[in-house]
Protein backbone atom coordinates (compact mmCIF):
# COMPACT_ATOMS: atom_id res chain seq x y z
CA UNK A 1 0.00 0.00 0.00
CA UNK A 2 1.31 3.44 -0.89
CA UNK A 3 2.25 5.43 2.26
CA UNK A 4 -0.04 8.30 1.28
CA UNK A 5 -0.90 9.44 4.81
CA UNK A 6 2.72 9.54 6.10
CA UNK A 7 3.65 11.36 2.87
CA UNK A 8 0.96 13.98 3.45
CA UNK A 9 1.85 14.30 7.14
CA UNK A 10 5.53 14.88 6.32
CA UNK A 11 4.61 17.57 3.79
CA UNK A 12 2.31 19.31 6.27
CA UNK A 13 4.73 19.03 9.21
CA UNK A 14 7.53 20.66 7.23
CA UNK A 15 5.23 23.12 5.42
CA UNK A 16 6.53 22.03 2.01
CA UNK A 17 3.46 22.88 -0.05
CA UNK A 18 -0.33 22.66 -0.07
CA UNK A 19 -2.93 21.46 -2.56
CA UNK A 20 -3.30 25.04 -3.73
CA UNK A 21 0.28 25.04 -5.03
CA UNK A 22 1.61 23.82 -8.38
CA UNK A 23 4.33 21.20 -8.05
CA UNK A 24 6.99 20.36 -10.64
CA UNK A 25 8.25 16.83 -9.95
CA UNK A 26 11.74 15.93 -11.17
CA UNK A 27 11.43 12.35 -12.44
CA UNK A 28 14.38 10.40 -13.80
CA UNK A 29 12.51 7.11 -14.19
CA UNK A 30 14.23 5.43 -11.23
CA UNK A 31 12.20 3.88 -8.46
CA UNK A 32 12.60 6.87 -6.08
CA UNK A 33 11.20 9.45 -8.45
CA UNK A 34 8.56 7.06 -9.81
CA UNK A 35 7.27 6.53 -6.27
CA UNK A 36 7.27 10.31 -5.76
CA UNK A 37 5.07 10.76 -8.83
CA UNK A 38 2.61 8.08 -7.67
CA UNK A 39 2.42 9.58 -4.17
CA UNK A 40 1.74 13.05 -5.56
CA UNK A 41 -1.01 11.62 -7.78
CA UNK A 42 -2.61 9.55 -5.02
CA UNK A 43 -2.53 12.55 -2.66
CA UNK A 44 -4.38 14.75 -5.13
CA UNK A 45 -1.67 17.36 -5.65
CA UNK A 46 -1.53 19.55 -8.77
CA UNK A 47 1.74 18.48 -10.36
CA UNK A 48 3.63 17.90 -13.59
CA UNK A 49 6.60 15.69 -14.47
CA UNK A 50 9.90 17.13 -15.72
CA UNK A 51 12.61 14.93 -17.23
CA UNK A 52 16.15 15.73 -18.40
CA UNK A 53 18.00 13.73 -21.03
CA UNK A 54 21.68 14.52 -20.42
CA UNK A 55 22.77 12.50 -23.51
CA UNK A 56 25.37 10.63 -21.47
CA UNK A 57 24.12 7.04 -21.72
CA UNK A 58 23.09 6.61 -25.34
CA UNK A 59 20.12 4.28 -25.86
CA UNK A 60 19.58 3.96 -22.12
CA UNK A 61 18.98 7.71 -21.83
CA UNK A 62 16.40 7.52 -24.63
CA UNK A 63 14.74 4.59 -22.84
CA UNK A 64 14.44 6.67 -19.65
CA UNK A 65 12.99 9.56 -21.62
CA UNK A 66 10.31 7.38 -23.21
CA UNK A 67 9.51 5.75 -19.88
CA UNK A 68 8.90 9.04 -18.07
CA UNK A 69 6.81 10.32 -20.96
CA UNK A 70 4.63 7.22 -20.74
CA UNK A 71 4.42 7.60 -16.95
CA UNK A 72 3.09 11.14 -17.37
CA UNK A 73 0.48 9.83 -19.82
CA UNK A 74 -0.48 7.06 -17.39
CA UNK A 75 -0.90 9.51 -14.50
CA UNK A 76 -2.55 12.06 -16.81
CA UNK A 77 -0.28 14.95 -15.82
CA UNK A 78 1.66 17.48 -17.95
CA UNK A 79 5.11 16.43 -19.12
CA UNK A 80 8.19 18.63 -19.69
CA UNK A 81 11.26 17.31 -21.48
CA UNK A 82 14.64 18.75 -22.37
CA UNK A 83 17.91 17.42 -23.78
CA UNK A 84 21.38 18.70 -22.88
CA UNK A 85 24.80 18.34 -24.43
CA UNK A 86 26.26 17.84 -20.96
CA UNK A 87 29.80 17.00 -22.02
CA UNK A 88 30.09 20.15 -24.12
CA UNK A 89 28.76 22.28 -21.25
CA UNK A 90 31.22 20.69 -18.82
CA UNK A 91 34.16 21.31 -21.15
CA UNK A 92 33.15 24.91 -21.84
CA UNK A 93 32.79 25.74 -18.14
CA UNK A 94 35.74 23.60 -16.94
CA UNK A 95 33.65 21.60 -14.49
CA UNK A 96 32.93 17.92 -13.94
CA UNK A 97 30.22 16.11 -15.85
CA UNK A 98 28.25 15.65 -12.62
CA UNK A 99 28.44 19.34 -11.79
CA UNK A 100 27.46 20.27 -15.33
CA UNK A 101 24.40 18.00 -15.18
CA UNK A 102 23.41 19.54 -11.84
CA UNK A 103 23.69 23.11 -13.10
CA UNK A 104 21.82 22.38 -16.33
CA UNK A 105 19.09 20.53 -14.50
CA UNK A 106 18.35 23.13 -11.83
CA UNK A 107 18.58 26.06 -14.23
CA UNK A 108 16.02 24.38 -16.46
CA UNK A 109 13.70 23.64 -13.52
CA UNK A 110 13.82 27.30 -12.51
CA UNK A 111 13.04 28.34 -16.08
CA UNK A 112 9.95 26.10 -16.21
CA UNK A 113 8.76 27.40 -12.84
CA UNK A 114 9.03 30.98 -14.07
CA UNK A 115 7.30 30.30 -17.39
CA UNK A 116 4.57 27.94 -16.14
CA UNK A 117 3.99 29.37 -12.64
CA UNK A 118 5.06 26.33 -10.62
CA UNK A 119 5.47 27.06 -6.93
CA UNK A 120 7.89 24.31 -5.89
CA UNK A 121 10.23 21.71 -7.40
CA UNK A 122 9.79 18.27 -5.79
CA UNK A 123 12.86 16.03 -5.62
CA UNK A 124 12.89 12.36 -4.64
CA UNK A 125 15.75 12.38 -2.11
CA UNK A 126 15.32 10.00 0.81
CA UNK A 127 17.02 9.22 4.14
CA UNK A 128 19.92 7.33 2.59
CA UNK A 129 20.73 10.28 0.35
CA UNK A 130 21.04 12.39 3.47
CA UNK A 131 23.34 9.86 5.13
CA UNK A 132 25.53 9.71 2.02
CA UNK A 133 25.68 13.52 1.82
CA UNK A 134 26.95 13.80 5.40
CA UNK A 135 29.56 11.09 4.89
CA UNK A 136 30.68 12.76 1.67
CA UNK A 137 30.94 16.14 3.40
CA UNK A 138 32.92 14.64 6.28
CA UNK A 139 35.31 13.03 3.82
CA UNK A 140 35.93 16.32 2.03
CA UNK A 141 35.89 18.49 5.15
CA UNK A 142 32.90 20.40 6.46
CA UNK A 143 31.57 22.76 9.07
CA UNK A 144 28.33 22.42 11.00
CA UNK A 145 26.30 23.32 7.89
CA UNK A 146 27.63 20.21 6.18
CA UNK A 147 26.30 18.06 9.01
CA UNK A 148 22.62 18.89 8.68
CA UNK A 149 22.20 16.56 5.71
CA UNK A 150 19.70 17.25 2.96
CA UNK A 151 17.09 19.83 3.97
CA UNK A 152 13.42 19.08 3.38
CA UNK A 153 12.99 22.60 1.99
CA UNK A 154 15.50 24.96 0.44
CA UNK A 155 13.92 27.81 -1.48
CA UNK A 156 11.75 26.31 -4.22
CA UNK A 157 13.31 22.87 -3.74
CA UNK A 158 11.27 20.47 -1.60
CA UNK A 159 12.02 16.87 -0.67
CA UNK A 160 8.82 15.20 0.55
CA UNK A 161 10.30 11.66 0.69
CA UNK A 162 12.90 12.18 3.40
CA UNK A 163 10.74 10.14 5.78
CA UNK A 164 11.57 7.02 3.74
CA UNK A 165 14.75 4.93 3.56
CA UNK A 166 15.99 3.20 0.43
CA UNK A 167 14.81 -0.13 1.87
CA UNK A 168 11.34 1.35 2.47
CA UNK A 169 11.18 2.46 -1.16
CA UNK A 170 12.33 -0.93 -2.44
CA UNK A 171 9.61 -2.67 -0.42
CA UNK A 172 6.86 -0.27 -1.50
CA UNK A 173 7.75 -0.50 -5.19
CA UNK A 174 7.81 -4.30 -4.96
CA UNK A 175 4.47 -4.51 -3.15
CA UNK A 176 2.78 -2.03 -5.50
CA UNK A 177 4.43 -3.57 -8.58
CA UNK A 178 5.53 -0.13 -9.75
CA UNK A 179 7.45 -0.06 -13.01
CA UNK A 180 10.72 1.87 -13.09
CA UNK A 181 14.03 1.93 -14.98
CA UNK A 182 17.54 1.38 -13.62
CA UNK A 183 20.37 3.82 -14.31
CA UNK A 184 23.43 1.68 -14.99
CA UNK A 185 25.77 4.46 -13.83
CA UNK A 186 24.45 3.97 -10.28
CA UNK A 187 26.46 0.76 -10.11
CA UNK A 188 29.77 2.48 -10.94
CA UNK A 189 32.08 3.25 -8.00
CA UNK A 190 34.05 5.82 -10.01
CA UNK A 191 31.70 8.43 -8.54
CA UNK A 192 32.39 9.32 -4.89
CA UNK A 193 28.74 9.19 -3.82
CA UNK A 194 28.26 5.76 -5.39
CA UNK A 195 31.38 4.49 -3.63
CA UNK A 196 29.98 5.62 -0.30
CA UNK A 197 26.58 4.09 -1.05
CA UNK A 198 27.88 0.77 -2.34
CA UNK A 199 30.96 0.22 -0.18
CA UNK A 200 30.93 2.40 2.94
CA UNK A 201 27.29 2.41 4.07
CA UNK A 202 26.94 -1.42 3.97
CA UNK A 203 29.93 -1.69 6.35
CA UNK A 204 28.43 0.88 8.69
CA UNK A 205 25.12 -0.96 8.67
CA UNK A 206 26.93 -4.05 9.90
CA UNK A 207 27.69 -2.02 13.02
CA UNK A 208 24.25 -0.40 13.18
CA UNK A 209 21.41 -1.97 11.16
CA UNK A 210 19.26 1.10 11.98
CA UNK A 211 21.81 3.50 10.52
CA UNK A 212 19.26 5.68 8.70
CA UNK A 213 17.12 6.21 11.82
CA UNK A 214 20.18 6.96 13.94
CA UNK A 215 21.42 9.49 11.41
CA UNK A 216 17.99 11.12 11.22
CA UNK A 217 18.03 11.63 15.00
CA UNK A 218 21.57 13.03 14.84
CA UNK A 219 20.59 15.30 11.95
CA UNK A 220 17.92 16.93 14.09
CA UNK A 221 20.53 17.64 16.77
CA UNK A 222 22.91 19.11 14.19
CA UNK A 223 20.18 21.30 12.73
CA UNK A 224 19.38 22.67 16.17
CA UNK A 225 23.07 23.34 16.85
CA UNK A 226 23.32 25.09 13.51
CA UNK A 227 20.36 27.29 14.43
CA UNK A 228 21.90 28.03 17.84
CA UNK A 229 25.16 29.08 16.16
CA UNK A 230 23.34 31.24 13.63
CA UNK A 231 21.44 33.01 16.44
CA UNK A 232 24.74 33.76 18.18
CA UNK A 233 26.30 34.99 14.93
CA UNK A 234 23.37 37.32 14.29
CA UNK A 235 23.76 38.75 17.78
CA UNK A 236 27.46 39.32 17.08
CA UNK A 237 26.72 40.98 13.73
CA UNK A 238 24.44 43.40 15.55
CA UNK A 239 27.03 44.17 18.24
CA UNK A 240 30.53 43.99 16.73
CA UNK A 241 29.95 45.11 13.12
CA UNK A 242 30.60 48.83 12.57
CA UNK A 243 29.10 49.77 9.23
CA UNK A 244 30.43 52.83 7.36
CA UNK A 245 29.00 53.22 3.86
CA UNK A 246 30.49 50.31 1.88
CA UNK A 247 32.98 49.45 4.62
CA UNK A 248 32.49 47.17 7.56
CA UNK A 249 34.82 47.31 10.55
CA UNK A 250 35.37 45.03 13.54
CA UNK A 251 37.51 46.08 16.50
CA UNK A 252 40.42 43.73 17.10
CA UNK A 253 39.62 43.83 20.81
CA UNK A 254 36.17 42.39 19.99
CA UNK A 255 37.76 39.66 17.88
CA UNK A 256 40.01 38.66 20.75
CA UNK A 257 36.97 38.32 23.03
CA UNK A 258 35.22 35.83 20.73
CA UNK A 259 34.91 32.37 22.26
CA UNK A 260 35.31 29.98 20.51
CA UNK A 261 37.30 32.48 18.47
CA UNK A 262 37.97 30.65 15.20
CA UNK A 263 34.46 29.21 14.84
CA UNK A 264 32.71 32.54 15.44
CA UNK A 265 35.10 34.60 13.32
CA UNK A 266 34.71 32.18 10.41
CA UNK A 267 30.94 32.46 10.79
CA UNK A 268 31.13 36.26 10.73
CA UNK A 269 33.38 36.36 7.67
CA UNK A 270 31.64 33.57 5.76
CA UNK A 271 29.16 35.96 4.10
CA UNK A 272 32.14 37.78 2.59
CA UNK A 273 33.49 34.49 1.14
CA UNK A 274 36.63 34.28 3.30
CA UNK A 275 37.92 30.72 3.63
CA UNK A 276 38.80 28.92 6.82
CA UNK A 277 42.49 29.12 5.89
CA UNK A 278 42.27 32.92 5.60
CA UNK A 279 40.63 33.05 9.04
CA UNK A 280 43.53 30.99 10.41
CA UNK A 281 46.08 33.33 8.82
CA UNK A 282 44.22 36.40 10.09
CA UNK A 283 44.21 35.13 13.68
CA UNK A 284 47.95 34.42 13.50
CA UNK A 285 48.54 37.96 12.20
CA UNK A 286 46.52 39.92 14.77
CA UNK A 287 49.51 40.78 16.96
CA UNK A 288 52.22 41.38 14.41
CA UNK A 289 51.11 42.31 10.89
CA UNK A 290 49.24 45.61 10.90
CA UNK A 291 48.53 46.59 7.31
CA UNK A 292 48.31 43.04 5.97
CA UNK A 293 45.67 42.45 3.31
CA UNK A 294 43.55 39.31 2.90
CA UNK A 295 41.37 38.69 -0.14
CA UNK A 296 38.34 36.55 -0.91
CA UNK A 297 36.79 36.23 -4.38
CA UNK A 298 34.50 39.16 -3.58
CA UNK A 299 36.03 41.18 -0.72
CA UNK A 300 39.22 42.63 0.68
CA UNK A 301 40.07 42.60 4.38
CA UNK A 302 42.69 44.99 5.78
CA UNK A 303 44.25 44.33 9.17
CA UNK A 304 44.66 47.82 10.61
CA UNK A 305 46.16 48.73 13.98
CA UNK A 306 42.96 48.49 16.02
CA UNK A 307 40.40 47.16 13.54
CA UNK A 308 39.88 44.87 10.61
CA UNK A 309 38.30 46.64 7.65
CA UNK A 310 36.19 44.72 5.12
CA UNK A 311 35.06 46.18 1.82
CA UNK A 312 33.98 44.90 -1.60
CA UNK A 313 36.78 44.47 -4.09
CA UNK A 314 37.14 47.35 -6.47
CA UNK A 315 38.49 47.30 -9.98
CA UNK A 316 41.58 49.49 -9.80
CA UNK A 317 40.85 52.90 -11.26
CA UNK A 318 43.66 54.43 -13.27
CA UNK A 319 42.02 57.69 -14.13
CA UNK A 320 44.23 60.62 -15.08
CA UNK A 321 42.63 64.07 -15.13
CA UNK A 322 44.29 67.05 -16.84
CA UNK A 323 43.70 70.50 -15.33
CA UNK A 324 43.97 73.56 -17.57
CA UNK A 325 45.05 76.96 -16.24
CA UNK A 326 41.63 78.51 -16.84
CA UNK A 327 39.70 75.84 -14.92
CA UNK A 328 38.32 76.73 -11.52
CA UNK A 329 36.88 73.36 -10.51
CA UNK A 330 37.28 69.68 -11.45
CA UNK A 331 35.74 66.41 -10.25
CA UNK A 332 37.86 63.34 -9.68
CA UNK A 333 36.64 59.96 -8.36
CA UNK A 334 34.14 61.42 -5.90
CA UNK A 335 36.27 64.44 -4.99
CA UNK A 336 35.85 68.06 -6.01
CA UNK A 337 38.99 70.16 -6.40
CA UNK A 338 38.64 73.94 -6.56
CA UNK A 339 41.36 76.29 -7.86
CA UNK A 340 41.30 79.79 -6.35
CA UNK A 341 43.67 82.37 -7.90
CA UNK A 342 44.93 84.99 -5.46
CA UNK A 343 47.07 88.03 -6.27
CA UNK A 344 48.70 87.90 -2.84
CA UNK A 345 51.05 85.47 -1.15
CA UNK A 346 48.24 84.05 1.00
CA UNK A 347 49.20 80.93 2.95
CA UNK A 348 46.47 78.48 3.98
CA UNK A 349 47.04 77.19 7.48
CA UNK A 350 45.43 74.52 9.67
CA UNK A 351 43.39 73.00 6.85
CA UNK A 352 44.75 69.73 5.44
CA UNK A 353 42.10 69.83 2.71
CA UNK A 354 43.53 73.01 1.20
CA UNK A 355 46.97 74.31 0.29
CA UNK A 356 48.59 77.41 -1.21
CA UNK A 357 51.02 76.90 -4.08
CA UNK A 358 53.40 79.44 -5.60
CA UNK A 359 51.70 80.14 -8.95
CA UNK A 360 54.90 80.89 -10.88
CA UNK A 361 56.17 77.36 -10.30
CA UNK A 362 53.18 75.66 -11.92
CA UNK A 363 53.38 74.26 -15.44
CA UNK A 364 49.96 73.63 -16.98
CA UNK A 365 48.23 71.39 -17.68
CA UNK A 366 48.48 69.90 -14.21
CA UNK A 367 47.54 66.26 -13.62
CA UNK A 368 45.34 64.76 -10.93
CA UNK A 369 45.78 61.02 -10.47
CA UNK A 370 46.19 58.24 -7.90
CA UNK A 371 49.59 57.37 -6.47
CA UNK A 372 51.82 55.02 -8.42
CA UNK A 373 54.60 52.67 -7.35
CA UNK A 374 57.87 54.61 -7.27
CA UNK A 375 56.24 58.00 -6.61
CA UNK A 376 58.24 60.32 -4.37
CA UNK A 377 58.11 63.94 -3.21
CA UNK A 378 59.79 66.35 -0.79
CA UNK A 379 57.38 66.65 2.16
CA UNK A 380 56.88 70.22 3.36
CA UNK A 381 59.62 71.10 5.84
CA UNK A 382 62.01 68.39 4.62
CA UNK A 383 65.03 68.66 2.33
CA UNK A 384 65.17 64.97 1.43
CA UNK A 385 62.80 63.16 -0.87
CA UNK A 386 60.50 60.41 0.44
CA UNK A 387 58.62 57.66 -1.32
CA UNK A 388 54.86 58.04 -1.10
CA UNK A 389 54.59 54.46 0.10
CA UNK A 390 56.81 55.33 3.10
CA UNK A 391 54.95 58.60 3.68
CA UNK A 392 51.64 56.75 3.86
CA UNK A 393 53.09 54.31 6.39
CA UNK A 394 54.39 57.15 8.58
CA UNK A 395 51.01 58.87 8.34
CA UNK A 396 49.31 55.57 9.30
CA UNK A 397 47.12 55.69 6.20
CA UNK A 398 45.20 52.38 5.88
CA UNK A 399 46.24 50.42 2.81
CA UNK A 400 42.73 50.36 1.39
CA UNK A 401 42.59 54.19 1.50
CA UNK A 402 45.94 55.19 0.02
CA UNK A 403 44.96 53.94 -3.44
CA UNK A 404 42.16 56.55 -3.69
CA UNK A 405 44.04 59.61 -2.39
CA UNK A 406 44.34 62.20 -5.21
CA UNK A 407 47.87 63.25 -6.14
CA UNK A 408 48.39 66.64 -7.82
CA UNK A 409 51.25 66.57 -10.35
CA UNK A 410 52.97 69.47 -12.11
CA UNK A 411 53.54 69.64 -15.87
CA UNK A 412 57.17 68.62 -15.29
CA UNK A 413 55.94 65.42 -13.54
CA UNK A 414 56.93 66.62 -10.06
CA UNK A 415 54.39 65.94 -7.34
CA UNK A 416 52.92 69.16 -5.95
CA UNK A 417 50.48 67.98 -3.30
CA UNK A 418 49.31 64.76 -1.67
CA UNK A 419 45.75 66.03 -1.47
CA UNK A 420 44.50 66.17 2.06
CA UNK A 421 47.91 65.31 3.53
CA UNK A 422 51.06 67.26 2.58
CA UNK A 423 52.41 69.85 0.15
CA UNK A 424 55.72 69.32 -1.59
CA UNK A 425 58.34 71.64 -0.08
CA UNK A 426 59.41 72.82 -3.55
CA UNK A 427 56.01 74.43 -4.15
CA UNK A 428 55.51 76.25 -0.86
CA UNK A 429 54.84 79.98 -0.74
CA UNK A 430 58.10 81.78 0.01
CA UNK A 431 59.32 85.29 0.59
CA UNK A 432 59.09 86.95 -2.79
CA UNK A 433 56.10 84.90 -3.99
CA UNK A 434 53.66 87.32 -5.62
CA UNK A 435 50.75 85.09 -6.68
CA UNK A 436 49.34 81.84 -5.36
CA UNK A 437 46.79 79.30 -6.43
CA UNK A 438 44.83 77.78 -3.58
CA UNK A 439 43.75 74.17 -4.14
CA UNK A 440 40.79 73.09 -2.03
CA UNK A 441 39.58 69.48 -1.87
CA UNK A 442 36.06 68.56 -0.76
CA UNK A 443 33.43 65.79 -0.87
CA UNK A 444 35.91 63.20 0.33
CA UNK A 445 34.23 59.77 0.22
CA UNK A 446 36.96 57.44 1.46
Amino acid sequence: MLPVLPFQEFIARHALFTKQKKVLAAVSGGKDSVLLAHLLKSSGFDFAIAHCNFQLRGAEAKRDQDFTSNLADQLQVPFFLTEFNTNAYAAKNHISTQMAARELRYNWFEKICAEENFDVIALAHHQNDSVETILLNLTRGTGIAGMHGILSKNGKLVRPMLFLSRENIDEICAEEKLDFVEDSSNASVKYARNKIRLEVVPKLKELNPNLEKTFEQNLEHFRQLEQLLENQLQHLRDTVFIRQKLELRIRISDLKNLNPQKLLLFGLLREFNFSEQIVNDLLLSLEKHSGKIFESPSHQLVLDRTEIIIQPKKTPIKEVLLIAENQNEVNFQGFKLKLLHDETALIVKNNPMATSVAAEKLIFPLTLRNWQAGDYFFPLGMQNKQKLSDFFIHQKVPLHQKSVIPVLVNGNQEIIWIAGYRLDDRYKVQKGTKKVIIFELSNQII
